[in-house]
């Protein structure tokens, strides 16, 4: 398959993030997740916390919650400018090399390219509540609580900067359960569809 970037959505607690990194790993090339958030708070100035947030989740589960922001006489707020930021930077780093970029909207950032291959990974809710406990740890919150508000402050950015719905199918060319095939078993998969190799 002639695809050299990949990008990585995935609900929160399916194991998206880990799976990218792996995937990069076992390909041999760079994966941009927090290494993303760096290079932004490099190029920005922003707080790399700031940047983790907004940079893909919306400020709150409203759907006018970008209504409320503040904007510059420009008419842009805080949120624009790191989107406009983080757009730039993910389509440098697609025309620089090949690489995995895991969230962010790089799927959408990067629609116009031919040689890019958008997944999305989830799992059963009950699956990744259970995951975010064992990897995350327990907080006040319930965990199946934090992970709807989780996504849906990320449909929420999504919608607000692509005008395309998050987890739709159609927006992706493949998505995996990660609960049905397992992480490392998400990630043979997709080595096997980029380089037609099959498993080691």
């Amino acid at each position: 398959m002639n695809k050299k970037i990949i990008t990585i959505s995935r609900e929160f607690g399916s194991g998206g993030r880990t799976i990218g990194k792996q995937l990069a790993e076992k390909l041999g090339i760079p994966c941009y997740d927090k290494e993303l958030i760096e290079k932004l708070a490099e190029q920005t100035g922003l707080a790399k916390k700031y940047i983790e947030e907004q940079g893909e989740y919306a400020p709150s589960t409203s759907p006018f919650s970008y209504a409320f922001v503040g904007r510059g006489v420009n008419g842009l707020s805080i949120s624009d400018y790191l989107w406009n930021e983080q757009r730039k930077k993910i389509q440098e780093l697609a025309q620089k090399e090949a690489c995995v970029i895991v969230g962010r909207c790089a799927d959408y950032v990067l629609r116009d390219r031919k040689d890019v291959l958008n997944v999305f990974i989830h799992a059963p809710e009950a699956d990744r509540a259970r995951r975010i406990v064992e990897v995350y740890g327990e907080t006040d919150t319930e965990p199946k609580k934090r992970l709807r508000e989780k996504d849906k402050k990320r449909a929420i950015n999504y919608k607000y900067y692509t005008e395309q719905e998050w987890g739709k199918a159609d927006n992706y060319h493949l998505t995996l359960d990660s609960s049905l095939f397992g992480i490392e078993g998400c990630v043979d998969l997709l080595y096997h569809i980029l380089t037609d190799k099959g498993q080691d």
